[in-house]
């Protein structure tokens, strides 16, 4: 009786290891989430704020020299006053700004 308790009580314990051991490999950590729910809620790139590397990462058809020429002219013009004035950027044309005027703003 005593050995059928133990085994009993040894394979609850194992099987709780192995449940919680399976969850912390599943679970998203609290920093994944947080990066998940800043991408939901600020999926615009903002013109006027943006580093060339994440204008390169999150604009379609913007590669290093085009993000580098968005914010170089920002540096000399000053603040984009409109989405459409992105269209001033050497290297930015009509096709391009179509392709990303979802994802800019200015504010």
């Amino acid at each position: 009786m005593l050995k059928s308790t133990f085994n009993a009580l040894l394979f609850a314990v194992i099987t709780s290891l192995s449940l919680t051991v399976s969850a912390a490999e599943v679970a998203p950590s609290a920093e994944t989430t947080t990066q998940s729910a800043e991408v939901a809620v600020t999926n615009k790139v903002n013109l006027n704020t943006a580093d060339a590397v994440t204008l390169q990462r999150e604009l379609i058809g913007i590669g290093e020299v085009k993000a580098q020429a968005i914010v170089a002219y920002r540096d000399e013009h000053g603040d984009f006053a409109s989405v459409d004035e992105l269209l001033e950027v050497k290297g930015i044309g009509e096709a391009t700004l179509e392709k990303n005027r979802d994802k800019l703003s200015i504010n």
